[in-house]
């Protein structure tokens, strides 16, 4: 099969299209003719190993060759203990924390990462939802308390996340304002959003507003500037961001929540079938649509991986497979 793989920590000129095995099939495990996979923020750090964080499967290499973590494709194989997935079925999950390796042809998983795909959600959606839909979720419904927030401000709010993060806020009946560049203002508006601000022409911070809850996907800024402007026990959610801020939310943010009852937290990623099937059934009923940007092939990986990295993606950037449609 061919794959996009890397053997060393840098830009994308060390990732390189190569025929490789198919990965053997293990008990518990489902093999999956991938035909689509989404790029993630994950795959940007991971690529280059920055931030440090980035570094801790393998601080000299790479421990995975082979990035990319929210698939969805057509089951060719199934292990001896996999009973509730069959042979045939059109599958989509979030793959990161059992090996990663959704840049390939075919990938192996463990079956309790996949969710079967209905077939009114084609491939390309289904593998925009895993990673950046659950990030979203269980920032804004389980760390920031979605259903207490009336004022709601996204900070990054035009990647995967974002676009994710707006819709089902709006779900909450929340009055949301979104903050990125002002060539994603535009598809933030279509899809929802109440207010947008161009960060580059405009201060959040410093307009005089105040929110029920923040969540942040880029993470820049200083945790006093995200303090100052929360209501009275509001909620400040980082997804991603610098490790300085990292640092301060966990050095300080005790003290804040103790003193001025505004809480001031870090989401850590857990990968979850329930919620990968809870987004599903909001696309279903109409509710949740991903926010597709660009397409490319499995040879333009390391395009797609720039693109994203360099904060360019209006929603979801999404790879897929052409040869594997059949």
């Amino acid at each position: 099969m061919k794959a996009m793989v890397y053997n060393k920590y840098g830009t994308t000129n060390v990732l390189n299209l190569k025929e490789i095995e198919i990965p053997t099939l293990k008990e518990n495990e489902v093999l999956v003719k991938i035909h689509a996979v989404s790029v993630n923020s994950w795959d940007w750090d991971l690529l280059r190993g920055k931030p440090f964080l980035a570094r801790l499967g393998g601080m000299l290499k790479p421990k995975y060759k082979i990035l990319g973590a929210d698939i969805a494709g057509k089951v060719e194989a199934i292990g001896r203990e996999v009973s509730h997935i069959s042979v045939g079925d059109e599958v989509f999950g979030d793959v990161s924390w059992c090996g990663w390796g959704g840049f390939a042809e075919y990938v192996s998983v463990n079956a309790e990462a996949l969710t079967l795909k209905p077939a009114s959600m084609t491939f390309e959606e289904a593998a925009a939802i895993p990673q950046a839909g659950v990030l979203a979720l269980q920032g804004l419904r389980d760390k920031g308390q979605i259903h207490e927030a009336k004022k709601v401000l996204i900070n990054g709010a035009g990647g995967g996340v974002g676009t994710f993060a707006l819709q089902i806020a709006k779900l909450y009946g929340a009055e949301v304002t979104c903050v990125d560049s002002r060539k994603k203002l535009d598809t933030l508006i279509a899809i929802g959003a109440d207010h947008v601000i161009d960060y580059t022409e405009e201060d959040f911070t410093q307009r005089g507003k105040f929110y029920d809850l923040i969540l942040d996907v880029v993470g820049t800024r200083s945790i006093f500037d995200y303090k100052r402007v929360l209501n009275p026990k509001g909620k400040y959610v980082m997804i991603g961001g610098s490790m300085s801020l990292i640092l301060q939310l966990l050095l300080l943010g005790p003290m804040i929540y103790k003193t001025e009852s505004k809480k001031m937290s870090i989401l850590v990623h857990k990968p979850n079938k329930n919620d990968q099937n809870f987004l599903k059934e909001l696309f279903i009923t109409g509710k949740l649509v991903p926010v597709i940007d660009r397409r490319y092939s499995l040879s333009q990986v390391p395009e797609a991986i720039r693109y994203l990295g360099e904060g360019h993606a209006k929603g979801k950037v999404v790879v897929c497979l052409e040869n594997n449609q059949t």
